[in-house]
């Protein structure tokens, strides 16, 4: 038997689940997602942040009252997995449409490099190298979270509410010039291996069309992405009292974020027979 974890909130008995019976095939799809909605919020997911650089066209603040981290985006995933290590190192994540960083990854992955998208550094960032090239279009950081970082998770998922979160959230500069978040658990440096893949549009993806269709209906969107690993980057640590918490991953789980510890009287390996 594999080590098993244990999350901190798991204190209270789980709740029962209730899975559809019913026989209409009206209603059947709806049911699927209600009931595939109860199980995965009864499963904890790892939490993470990607960020890129806006496209410079797409940028509509003026140079005179822009931040010095305007030209940067960030986004809290709301699904992220690791999809294959041989040959090649492969992650996926979803995001909503439409969403900023939606359009900013697509933009990236069809359009040329511009030679004066490279970011200046500023006091509050770590300059990036020397050698540091420009924007390579659909480059972008997938930062794993820590324990410690709910507070960057909630300001990176709510752009209305937080309109420059890099002014909040210390991070130094990959060397694309990308944002790597400091006191992560872990971030990578990846770029994208293809476009977008319209998750609403299953024609589409089948090969049926040519083409993906716009999204035109009453619910939640999504696009799937899918990067290549370039490199495991070395992330930038908050301070030694805080390492405990940045050696823990930060984890949603029942619409909370929670971390995890080891079960208690419980062996970790089979007995043998």
């Amino acid at each position: 038997m594999l080590p098993r974890k244990h999350l901190s909130s798991l204190r209270r008995t789980p709740r029962r689940r209730h899975l559809s019976t019913s026989n209409q095939s009206a209603s059947s799809a709806d049911a699927v997602r209600r009931d595939l909605r109860a199980l995965l919020r009864d499963t904890a997911q790892p939490v993470a942040v990607v960020t890129s650089l806006m496209p410079a066209a797409s940028s509509s603040v003026p140079k005179a009252t822009s931040s010095p981290h305007s030209r940067f985006h960030g986004a809290t995933l709301s699904s992220f997995t690791s999809i294959a290590l041989d040959p090649h190192p492969l992650v996926a994540f979803s995001l909503r449409i439409p969403s900023r960083m939606a359009t900013s990854l697509s933009s990236a992955h069809t359009s040329p490099p511009s030679p004066n998208s490279h970011p200046t550094p500023t006091p509050a960032t770590s300059a990036a190298p020397a050698h540091a090239s420009p924007h390579l279009p659909a480059q972008l950081v997938i930062n794993i979270l820590s324990a410690a970082q709910p507070a960057v998770a909630a300001r990176f998922a709510r752009p209305d509410l937080h309109a420059d979160p890099f002014a909040h959230t210390p991070y130094a500069l990959s060397t694309e010039g990308l944002p790597v978040l400091a006191g992560a658990l872990g971030a990578l440096s990846c770029r994208l291996v293809a476009a977008s893949w319209p998750l609403h549009d299953l024609e589409s993806l089948q090969g049926r069309e040519s083409g993906a269709r716009a999204w035109e209906g009453d619910g939640v969107a999504s696009e799937l992405f899918i990067a290549q690993v370039t490199r495991v980057e070395e992330v930038p640590r908050l301070g030694q009292e805080r390492e405990a918490e940045d050696a823990a991953p930060l984890l949603y789980y029942r619409r909370a974020y929670a971390t995890t510890r080891p079960l208690r009287d419980e062996p970790y390996h089979e007995k043998k027979p």
